[in-house]
């Protein structure tokens, strides 16, 4: 491989133009296909087979009305008074110019449903009067039909007396036989009086069991409003005709400015974080600082503004090409916002640090004398070799992201890795080009001359560290990130909320007047769907409903249960159940559980959807996920460091050393996103629980960049121990060798994913803050501070490999050494 790109590197040089314009052809080429074929970014997460979407998928079959997503608009007024009737009529006007957008299949007025609650409390206070007064009727029937009957009774009672004195005389029979007749013909006009006052009885007895279940559902929703109860607020429920992944930006977007453009005087409309659907933005002014901060520590380090801009130009350059290319996938693959903008924190990242490697060598190069198109090869074939295994190293974890099963971290990994890809072509190809453009520039003018004086400076005479020291180091450093791995223990994950976002937007303004005006649990609805067995009828379809509602209303945590509607076959029903508190809770995470395991008599099976439902299986199946991921890439990382340093203990030892960097990472997230420690220097406003899928996409890349510092402190410590220099001292050289590159690498990257810990979207800045707090504690604690003292106190253990695994191995040659012996340096050409 290092011959193959020292090869690379020499072509490049001597056709730097045209890798040049092929390079900026190829940027064209995916900004047109962006343009062409790019499609729709969501801002929500899904995952195949989890139980919401088996509940939602179901629903789409038999209730399908019930199964679209959905959407809030939160309207208060200004002064905190109650909404005035001109108000509301423009307020109903906008919702029904919202109800004609495409898209959407329903615009709930709150006012008319409002309206509608009072209405049908009305009726059923009505409907009760009139049973109250049929019953009365009822029974005043029912007493005179008593008293007639007793008449009737007593009539025969005397006319049986009077048959019995009458015995022998016909005539006195024949005219009491006529009068048995008359009082038969009465007892049976009484029987049907009867009957019909028991049916009447019975269709009163129906009419009042179906009220008393109607007002049974009206007073289980009764705190599900949408008119706060001081009439200052209101909610507006969207409802689209597609599932919440398949809602398109545009028809947001069109709802939206539908109650923007068109403003009700005295009114504020907030909408929820389901309607807001914008990609997050990658340009803001704190990831313009972190470039900057790059590019301060690239001129204190390369001396140039010449040698400081080429890294970052080629990152743009890597960035524009992987960003645009895989934009132009959106159309084709359902991506999640922070898809892309995960692979342009990557491809910054690496692509500076890449092509830093390879300028800082072939800059030492020049100033040891060589010409300019043999340092370049040289470097591309030593420095650019290190760069192919590092980058190909963190390909490898994000690519593993597959092996999850999770659709959109399988594809969150994939488009890093294209990131990282792109990052290390531009690194060996178009870096050589703009390096022979660049010429003796890349070196200062005092640089220039000591070179030209064949100036060298003097090595310092190194010592071992003291074993004391080393010891010190061990239990400082170890021990301090114990102490910042220690809240990983309290980690809960989930997706942010609207009370997560910045307290400047509409979508943390809309959660904070729902929860404030109508309660937390409004903001994380849960929809319940009951299945009944076989065919019922619409009279049992409605017992079952009441007996569902009220099962579910008894849980704890539950204030409100309204029925959302039956499907055709009155098989399905449908309910909105709102928690005590807000979808990123604990109560409400376990209240799932708990419906979803409910048992009710004639009822098949009870499943829970909705955002808030789905939120928390994603999260369950990706905790799941994690230990499987985690084992794979610390398997990963001891095979490759045992190629690399041709050892047992360093691997192990390097291992250990990701691990506590990674839970130490984690730990800081939680201490400052989900405690809320300096909350106010990270601008969180509200912690929370920690995004879902970012303890396992921070394994694959902190994994990869703990590797790249690994590789150049320890590939240093091994050339100094194979050149006959005892270990320990080996240990110091190799770190002198590699420290510097090591500390702006690492500060670059910092200062990179730092620009993102200011970001506007909720999931970049706790992505961007892990990464940049990752890397801190990998390269100083990690790989400056505790490796080098564990080496020095296993001394030349740490070297030792059985003689069959070392016979087996192959050779890998990162650092080129065996290239440097190929193209030996002869003399310095003079420019």
């Amino acid at each position: 491989m290092a011959e193959f790109l020292y090869r690379v590197g020499r072509s490049c040089a001597r056709r730097a133009k045209t890798v040049i314009a092929a390079w900026i052809a190829i940027l064209a080429l995916a900004g047109v296909a962006y343009v062409l074929f790019g499609g729709t970014i969501a801002s929500t997460l899904s995952i195949p087979g989890t139980p919401t979407e088996e509940v939602t998928d179901h629903l789409a079959e038999s209730l399908p009305e019930a199964s679209g997503g959905t959407g809030q608009i939160v309207l208060s007024t200004e002064d905190g008074s109650a909404f005035t009737e001109a108000q509301q009529a423009d307020i109903a006007a906008l919702i029904a110019e919202a109800g004609e957008v495409d898209g959407v299949e329903a615009v709930v007025d709150p006012f008319a449903t409002e309206a509608q609650r009072d209405d049908q409390q009305a009726q059923i206070d009505a409907g009760r009067t009139e049973i109250e007064a049929a019953q009365a009727q009822l029974d005043a029937g029912k007493a005179e039909l008593d008293a007639a009957r007793g008449e009737l009774e007593a009539a025969q009672a005397q006319l049986d007396a009077a048959r019995a004195q009458a015995e022998g005389n016909a005539e006195a029979l024949a005219a009491l036989d006529a009068q048995q007749t008359e009082l038969d013909g009465g007892f049976a006009e009484l029987e049907a009086q009867q009957a019909a006052l028991d049916s009447g009885a019975a269709d009163l007895a129906t009419q009042a069991a179906a009220m008393e279940q109607g007002a049974t559902l009206l007073a289980l929703a009764a705190d599900a409003a949408v008119v706060s109860s001081d009439g200052s607020a209101a909610i507006v429920t969207v409802a689209f005709e597609d599932s919440q992944m398949e809602v398109t930006p545009e028809t947001k977007r069109a709802v939206i400015d539908v109650f923007e453009d068109s403003p009700v005087d005295g009114v504020n409309a907030d909408f929820s974080s389901e309607m807001q659907d914008s990609v997050p933005q990658i340009a803001g002014v704190s990831e313009v600082i972190g470039l900057v901060v790059a590019g301060i520590v690239l001129v204190l380090m390369l001396g140039t503004f010449v040698g400081a801009a080429l890294p970052l130009v080629t990152a743009l350059v890597g960035v524009g090409v992987g960003a645009m290319a895989t934009m132009s996938l959106s159309g084709l693959v359902e991506m999640t916002s922070v898809t892309p903008i995960l692979g342009v924190m990557l491809g910054l990242a690496v692509g500076i640090d890449y092509s830093l490697f390879i300028v800082n060598r072939h800059r030492r190069q020049l100033k040891e004398g060589y010409d300019v198109d043999e340092s370049i090869a040289l470097a591309t074939g030593t420095s650019g070799n290190a760069v192919v295994f590092a980058g190909a190293t963190v390909l490898i974890a994000l690519v593993a992201l597959n092996i999850t099963g999770i659709p959109f971290l399988g594809l969150m990994g994939s488009i890093g890795a294209f990131c990282i890809l792109c990052a290390v072509l531009i690194a060996v190809t178009f870096t050589p080009a703009l390096l022979r453009l660049t010429g003796m520039k890349i070196l200062s003018k005092r640089e220039r001359a000591a070179r030209d004086a064949h100036e060298t400076a003097k090595r310092p005479d190194l010592k071992p560290m003291h074993t004391g020291r080393a010891v010190l180091r061990v239990l400082v450093g170890v021990g301090a990130l114990l102490a910042v791995a220690l809240p990983a223990m309290d980690m809960r994950l989930n997706l942010p909320d609207g009370s997560s976002e910045q307290h400047d937007t509409t979508q943390y303004r809309a959660y904070a007047t729902v929860a404030e005006r109508f309660g937390e649990g409004q903001n994380g609805s849960l929809l319940v769907v009951a299945d009944l067995p076989g065919s019922p009828d619409e009279a049992a379809a409605m017992a079952a409903q009441v007996a569902v509602a009220e099962a579910v209303s008894e849980e704890d945590d539950v204030v409100a249960v309204a029925p959302i509607g039956i499907s055709e076959d009155n098989a399905t029903l449908a309910f909105q159940v709102i928690p005590a508190e807000g979808p990123t809770s604990e109560s409400t995470q376990d209240l799932v559980h708990t419906l979803r395991d409910l048992t009710v008599d004639g009822v098949d099976d009870i499943g829970v959807a909705g955002s808030a439902s789905g939120n928390i299986d994603i999260s369950e199946i990706l905790a799941d996920a994690l230990p499987i991921y985690l084992a794979v890439v610390v398997g990963l990382s001891l095979i490759i460091l045992i190629l690399v340093f041709r050892s047992i203990l360093v691997p192990v030892l390097a291992t250990l050393g990701f691990i506590l960097s990674y839970f130490a990472a984690l730990g800081g997230v939680v201490a400052i996103y989900q405690w809320g420690w300096l909350a106010d220097v990270f601008g969180v406003d509200t912690p929370g629980p920690i995004l879902n899928f970012l303890p396992t996409i921070l394994v694959g890349i902190l994994f990869g960049l703990a590797m790249d510092y690994m590789l150049f402190i320890g590939s240093g410590i091994r050339e100094s121990y194979a050149h006959g220099v005892p270990a320990r001292l080996a240990v110091v050289q190799g770190v002198r060798a590699g420290r510097a590159v090591v500390t702006a690498a690492a500060i670059i990257m910092m200062a990179v994913f730092g620009g993102f810990i200011f970001s506007h979207s909720t999931m970049i800045r706790p992505i961007g803050f892990a990464l940049a707090f990752g890397v801190l504690v990998d390269a100083f604690l990690v790989r400056m501070l505790i490796i080098p003292a564990l080496m020095h106190l296993v001394g030349d253990k740490a070297w030792w490999l059985p003689k069959w695994l070392d016979r087996i191995l192959p050779d890998v040659d990162v650092e080129g050494a065996a290239l440097e012996r190929r193209h030996p340096h002869a003399e310095a050409k003079q420019d």
